[in-house]
């Protein structure tokens, strides 16, 4: 059996080239944009099937590919982890999601186990630029700047009011804002994905004409919570979810099978315990509930506006054609409501939830499990947890690669496999030793005989992706997926899926397949114990 991390060892050497594109210099490596989305689910793009509108997103997808079965962790910080190192989130210092040290593993912060995609890109020759959300350390040292990015500006958190600087948490009253290597100042006024968008052209154009290709990486904010954007993106919305949350998790299964999404036989998951039946609201709370999702609508609607307005810009100067844009999310549908946390005491001081001002600078609303399993369908659950509905997210690629349009990409892949598949792009070879440090392998495959044709199924059936946080787990080898929600991790609560067969996780096969699951299990110890795993949790 082998784990992933041993995939590139064949491609593994000390030193970090460039390849040349054409002999006579000119620089012809595609640029390379990637769109992440905030806690966006998997059913909500039209392209994907969803009732929110999506045009420019959707004409990506139709130029390019969508995939179905695009996995991410769970969480915000540690999928982010996970993409710029090509590697497990405890092996690039994420083992947990703050940015608060405890031990091997859970530093906080991107370690020196890893190399990250905008330091060996640089050193390849490109520029790289990002804006959004960091959410990988809080010091200088930890700074975009410090990890291979030219320019940035970056919320350092893992949130924040869309409109101001207003922290959300007590530990930090303002949100703190970087902008390189210094701190900087939120614009009064500014609508944070409109303004990190501006930011990243505003980079992009700084160096357009020197024939150096880019990464450019938008990280942005929408449509995480508090659900604020402004009435031009969510009146259109007004009455669409008034027949709640169940009935849209319905149509959205639908939806999904119509679109190509899902099997047909596909069936839905039960909602998670959190969830009140719609039935059992009052009137009044029906209405305040149809509003979040008017406004969860409207920030999505929000987001596809920009990615169009970068599209458009890079159409205007002639380098979209030669750009490898991924759009995709970071983990699936969100359903924390910090708001109605006892504990969020400094919340409830700051915002409110008054329904004439929803949407607003000082309004807080999240949209809760209610919602977040609506927009996971046909998964299990929802963000954080380690079931489909958390991991799998929506992903559509453009690009000079793909050698396919419109189509949708039914194999296994995961936020492992963007980093060789960008290294590969750019002529770069990963390194044993970056700056006088060795790194850990890269632990994903190159997408790229995939996007060509070469063959349909990137991971073999041996291969192995496992994730854990906070004692949450799993591991998924082929079509077969042990998965653990209890808290701290006991092994004897995995249970067992074939997630080919059962979309839903709603029939654990532990007991018929018992090899198969001690199997699994072992891969599961082995990759703990290389990972740095702790049990119980240090804590977050």
């Amino acid at each position: 059996m082998r784990i992933i991390f041993l995939f590139l060892t064949t491609l593994v050497f000390v030193s970090c080239t460039q390849t040349p594109a054409t002999s006579d210099d000119t620089d012809t490596r595609p640029n390379i944009l990637v769109l992440m989305a905030d806690d966006l689910g998997y059913a909500d793009l039209g392209c994907y099937g969803g009732d929110i509108e999506t045009p420019n997103i959707d004409q990506l997808a139709a130029e390019g590919l969508r995939f179905s079965r695009y996995h991410t962790s769970p969480l915000c910080a540690p999928t982010r982890a996970m993409f710029l190192s090509g590697n497990d989130n405890h092996i690039a210092g994420m083992g947990i999601q703050s940015t608060r040290p405890r031990g091997t593993g859970y530093e906080g912060r991107l370690t020196d186990r890893i190399a990250t995609i905008p330091e060996l890109l640089k050193t390849a020759g490109y520029h790289t630029y990002m804006t959004g959300k960091w959410h990988l350390g809080e010091d200088s040292t930890s700074y975009p700047y410090a990890r291979g990015f030219d320019r940035s500006f970056v919320n350092l958190l893992g949130a924040g009011n869309h409109y101001d600087d207003q922290g959300l948490f007590a530990r930090h009253p303002k949100s703190p804002y970087v902008e390189d290597n210094r701190p900087a100042t939120w614009p009064d006024g500014a609508y944070s994905t409109d303004f990190f968008t501006d930011k990243l052209i505003s980079y992009i154009e700084e160096n357009r004409g020197d024939d150096a290709p880019f990464f450019a990486f938008a990280a942005y904010t929408s449509p995480h919570w508090p659900l604020q954007v402004d009435t031009s993106h969510w009146h259109k919305y007004i009455g669409r979810y008034d027949d709640g949350y169940e009935s849209l998790k319905a149509r959205r299964l639908e939806s999904l099978k119509q679109a190509g999404m899902i099997p047909q036989s596909a069936v839905l998951p039960p909602n998670h315990e959190r969830v009140k039946p719609w039935g059992s609201l009052s009137a009044e709370q029906r209405r305040h509930e149809a509003r979040k999702m008017e406004l969860y609508a409207g920030m999505v609607d929000n987001l596809d506006h920009n990615v169009g307005r970068i599209v458009a810009y890079l159409k205007e100067t002639g380098q979209y054609e030669n750009t490898l844009i991924v759009f995709l999310s970071d983990n699936g549908a969100a359903a924390e409501d910090f708001y109605h946390d006892p504990s969020r005491t400094f919340i409830r001081e700051h915002f409110n939830e008054d329904y004439e001002t929803m949407g607003g600078p000082r309004s807080f609303i999240s949209y809760g499990p209610q919602w977040a399993e609506a927009g996971s369908a046909p998964f299990k659950y929802f963000k954080g947890l380690t079931t489909q509905g958390g991991l799998v997210a929506p992903m559509v690629l453009k690009g000079p690669t793909a050698g396919k349009q419109g189509v949708i990409l039914h194999t296994f892949v995961t936020v492992l496999d963007l980093a060789p598949t960008f290294y590969q792009l750019a002529g770069v070879e990963y390194p044993e030793i970056y700056n006088g440090r060795a790194v850990h392998p890269l632990r994903g495959k190159s997408l790229l005989p995939v996007l060509q044709g070469e063959t349909e199924t990137l991971h073999g059936a041996d291969d192995v992706f496992a994730f854990e946080h906070d004692n949450a787990a799993m591991l998924r080898r082929g079509d077969w997926k042990i998965v653990n929600l209890d808290k701290p991790l006991d092994e004897a609560n995995f249970a067992l899926y074939n997630v080919s067969q059962d979309l839903a996780e709603i029939r654990n096969v532990r007991d018929s397949e018992p090899e198969i699951f001690d199997e699994l299990l072992a891969a599961w110890r082995q990759f703990a114990d290389e990972a740095y795993v702790q049990v119980p949790s240090p804590g977050w």
